[in-house]
């Protein structure tokens, strides 16, 4: 039997190569891994207590309303409880929307490049994809503004903006969705929210009362350090929360998951200090950027796109050979640039020591 013909034309999601397989690849005992904008510093110790005391809980269904979880997240982000779902990532509310919305005959929005799971639903759903191209690394709004007509069901947002890290800004953001016809869909992906320094960033859940057609997504899987446990949210009107709740899967996050995830938003200060210690990382590579001559997107998420003026894959080698895992970007539509998670401040000084070799090599 064949599946679908659309899935002949994709790939499986390609996530940074997995630390086991370097060791093997290399012979290596140490390997830092600074490709999948994963948190350098874990998750909090209370998240760590919570998962300890749902352990001896296995052998039951988790809740699958999430109550508890539902409860705390509707208070932190100060919306009603029936304005949220969950899904195993927010990759699965992505999918979900997809479900929902898509299919032949109607046509989605997107920038590019961008976080690629918006584009692979919707071609799995057979909808057709309008990609509009970033200028400078920044959404094109009026572009993608005239690239929807009457088939156009949704428009994603990704803010701050995978691989590159740069923000839409609130007046920006208000502008836009003034300006979106009431019945397109438009996905604010707030993935990297907790990093965001900006001040100009927009507050979106305001935004929530006005317009319908609005949905946010968060995650547990960046700041929070609950990457492996795979939970994350949608904000939105209620009608529509309701409206797409049948195409979530029953039972879709974990009961360690949900506690974990519970435990984890009690504790803003690791998170404070998880940016802090973040923004410090920028800064490291700031400097090495400005000290070599090398362009870079300034970053308002836990990650920096770095344009290293040769071949990108080279590079990617060069760092992998030593145990330092990140990202080419020709896998990511920006070929010559890399994009690097932000370590913690030694993890960071070993990658920059070592880029600096390596530039100083090829010069040589």
């Amino acid at each position: 039997m064949q599946p679908k013909t659309q899935l002949t034309t994709l790939k499986p999601y390609q996530p940074g190569k997995p630390i086991e397989e370097v060791k093997k690849e290399f012979g290596l005992s140490k390997i830092v891994k600074l490709a999948s904008n994963e948190n350098p510093y874990g998750c909090s110790p209370k998240a760590k207590k919570a998962i300890e005391e749902e352990l001896q809980n296995l052998h039951l269904y988790p809740d699958g309303y999430a109550a508890g979880i539902r409860e705390k997240v509707a208070a932190h982000c100060k919306v009603a409880k029936e304005q949220i779902i969950f899904g195993n990532g927010s990759d699965e509310v992505v999918q979900i929307l997809c479900r929902a919305y898509l299919g032949e005959g109607t046509s989605t929005v997107m920038p590019a490049p961008t976080f690629p799971q918006y584009r692979h639903n919707a071609v799995i759903e057979a909808a057709e994809v309008r990609e509009v191209p970033l200028v400078e690394g920044d959404h094109d709004l009026q572009a993608m503004l005239e690239a929807i007509d009457s088939s156009t069901k949704i428009v994603w947002l990704c803010n701050p903006n995978n691989p590159t890290g740069t923000y839409i800004n609130s007046e920006d953001f208000a502008s836009f969705m003034e300006k979106v016809p009431k019945g397109v869909l438009v996905v604010s992906d707030e993935a990297y929210y907790e990093y965001v320094g900006a001040e100009d960033y927009p507050d979106t859940v305001p935004f929530l009362k006005q317009y319908e057609n609005l949905i946010i997504l968060r995650t547990f899987s960046k700041a929070y350090g609950l990457a492996s446990l795979r939970i994350g949210y949608g904000l939105g009107a209620e009608k529509v929360i309701k409206a797409i709740e049948p195409a979530r899967e029953p039972f879709n996050t974990s009961r360690i998951a949900q506690a974990a995830a519970l435990a984890a938003l009690g504790d803003q200060s690791f998170i404070e200090d998880c940016r802090q210690k973040n923004n410090f990382g920028l800064q490291q590579y700031y400097d090495f950027c400005k000290e070599q001559g090398l362009s870079y997107y300034p970053s308002e998420a836990n990650f920096i796109l770095v344009d290293i003026k040769g071949d990108s894959d080279e590079v990617f080698q060069y760092l992998l050979s030593r145990g330092y895992i990140v990202r080419s970007g020709s896998a990511l539509g920006f070929p010559g640039f890399i994009r690097i998670t932000v370590g913690n401040s030694e993890e960071n000084s070993e990658i920059i020591s070592l880029l600096k070799t390596f530039l100083q090599e090829r010069i040589s």
